[in-house]
């Protein structure tokens, strides 16, 4: 046996040894896994967005309400404007009205890592938003890109329009399965990328962006 192979034995041996008084039905692949936490929101629809407008501002996003679609433009360059953001990456399912004027856009084409780091932010749509836990999930559809494209730049404004805000977990969970099947990648984010040391002293931007601005709209 090679000194690997020990290595590994001498692992699953100190595990087997773990599990020996946990019981069998705890362990067996046949066990059915409980499933009786709440799979549907009680809220009304306006409270939803509310309660993941307030959520998601907890986390140190900035959040502007948008009433209606048309005014999404303007939200949009008022944005921009106000993190001096010139030079902005997209993916290639941005809709083209969102592309306004004043800015240069990126389309994604397989950007390099450098290059995403040298822009200014990036805009995205989102696939499905947590209003209890403040959560925006990205998985990879049209108006999002690659992973890559909305974790490097330093800034990322996200739309979020409210008819994709649901109030619980598993409500999002359900809405994913198809790009789950698809083996797309996934993103969640609660407010801008932020971590701690081990004296609590926060720091921001470490595996993300550092500044997330979210445009709810309806």
């Amino acid at each position: 046996m090679s000194g690997r192979d020990a290595a590994r034995e001498a692992i699953l041996s100190r595990v087997r040894a773990s599990l020996r008084d946990v019981p069998a039905a705890e362990t067996s692949d046949d066990v059915a896994v409980a499933r009786d936490y709440r799979r549907a929101g009680r809220l009304a629809r306006e409270a939803v967005v509310g309660l993941f407008a307030e959520r998601c501002a907890d986390y140190r996003a900035h959040v502007t309400r948008v009433a209606e679609p048309a005014e999404l433009p303007a939200a949009i360059t008022a944005a921009l404007r106000a993190r001096d953001a010139r030079h902005v990456a997209i993916a290639s399912g941005v809709p083209h009205a969102w592309r306004v004027d004043g800015v240069r856009w990126y389309e994604d084409d397989g950007l390099g890592h450098g290059q995403l780091d040298a822009l200014d932010g990036v805009l995205s749509d989102c696939a499905v938003a947590i209003a209890e836990t403040g959560t925006i999930v990205l998985d990879g559809g049209a108006a999002q890109g690659r992973r890559a494209l909305t974790l490097i730049p330093d800034y990322h404004l996200c739309v979020v329009a409210a008819e994709r805000i649901v109030e619980l977990v598993p409500e999002a969970i359900a809405r994913l399965h198809e790009a789950a099947r698809a083996g797309r990648p996934m993103t969640m984010i609660a407010g801008p990328s932020a971590t701690s040391d081990i004296e609590l002293d926060r720091v921001e931007g470490v595996h993300g962006p550092r500044t997330l601005d979210v445009l709810v709209v309806g």
